[in-house]
């Protein structure tokens, strides 16, 4: 099997960067269809892993639908448990967006299955593929997910810790500092962690900051929000030569593809910066020899 260019949207209202409350819009749903065709124009095929607020978008589902018939794309499942049915009073100890995880067991299924409903009902296809809201996992998560028919999950983010990151009644996230950087079985489930690396190059800033990246090197995600075209270029090449790397995992949002949707692209001129960037990779990846493969492709070919 050629290496597989995995691409991951996690699919979701617009600019929950700066989310009070209150209703969620999804304008951006209109402009996942450019997307999508720059990703058919070089043979890649995303996995849009879709929340509560975009499941229950019709125009957006029936696009998926429509999309995912004709083989060019796999809708997988993304939880964001705070807005997420059913409704539960966590008590508010830190003021950070709930995790999935913070929840009792019979509440995390509910909001699973909830949404996995919603989404199974919009698109006729089984939906096997998932990444928690705000990355958090732990061994119940992984439990239910089996149990609910997921297959394979994109959570991780190797090197990486969310202990920081703030919950709605617990202090932080999750800790993968020391997980595998590579594709592995948890409880059952095939993870395929997110593409990061720790990197050594030339980058762009002061000399001191230049001096630092080439002899120290810096983690890199593969992900245009965070990292520019040369730092991804170098992932893939890394990628490429590393004995039981057999996939690069990009990763996006989809209101990042909207003008002001995020905080990463606040304009057209952004947008189109994004696009552009976007297009050297792809180019990059496939004449590197990556294929396109959605996640649940990746996952029946780990099973021979």
């Amino acid at each position: 099997m050629q290496k597989a260019f995995i691409i991951t949207v996690d699919t979701e209202g617009d600019n929950l960067w700066e989310y009070k409350g209150g209703a969620i819009g999804t304008r951006n749903a209109g402009f996942v269809q450019r997307f999508q065709t720059l990703c058919e124009r070089y043979g890649f095929k995303p996995v849009y892993l879709t929340n509560w607020e975009m499941a229950n978008d019709q125009e957006f589902m029936a696009f998926c639908k429509e999309t995912a018939k004709a083989g060019q794309c796999e809708i997988g499942l993304h939880v964001h448990a705070w807005n997420n049915p059913p409704e539960y009073e966590l008590p508010n100890r830190y003021g950070g967006n709930a995790y999935l995880v913070e929840y009792p067991e019979n509440i995390m299924r509910e909001k699973l299955q909830s949404t996995l409903t919603l989404l199974k009902e919009a698109t006729e296809f089984d939906i096997v593929s998932h990444r928690a809201g705000r990355w958090a996992m732990n061994n119940t998560y992984f439990r239910l997910l089996g149990e609910l028919g997921i297959k394979v999950d994109c959570s991780y983010t190797p090197g990486i810790s969310w202990l920081n990151s703030r919950g709605y009644s617990i202090e932080g996230g999750s800790d993968y500092t020391s997980v595998p950087n590579y594709t592995h079985k948890v409880h059952g489930i095939l993870e395929v962690p997110m593409t990061i690396r720790h990197i050594r190059h030339m980058s762009q800033g002061s000399i001191a900051h230049r001096c630092k990246t080439a002899l120290r090197g810096e983690t890199v995600w593969m992900r245009p929000a965070v990292s520019n075209v040369a730092q991804m270029k170098t992932i893939i090449r890394q990628c490429n030569r590393e004995n039981g790397c057999d996939y690069v995992e990009f990763m996006i949002h989809s209101s990042e593809l909207m003008p002001g949707g995020s905080p990463y692209f606040p304009t057209d001129r952004a947008v189109e910066g994004l696009y552009d960037n976007m297009s050297r990779v792809f180019e990059y990846a496939q004449q590197h020899g990556f294929a396109g493969h959605t996640l649940s492709e990746y996952q029946k070919a780990h099973q021979l």
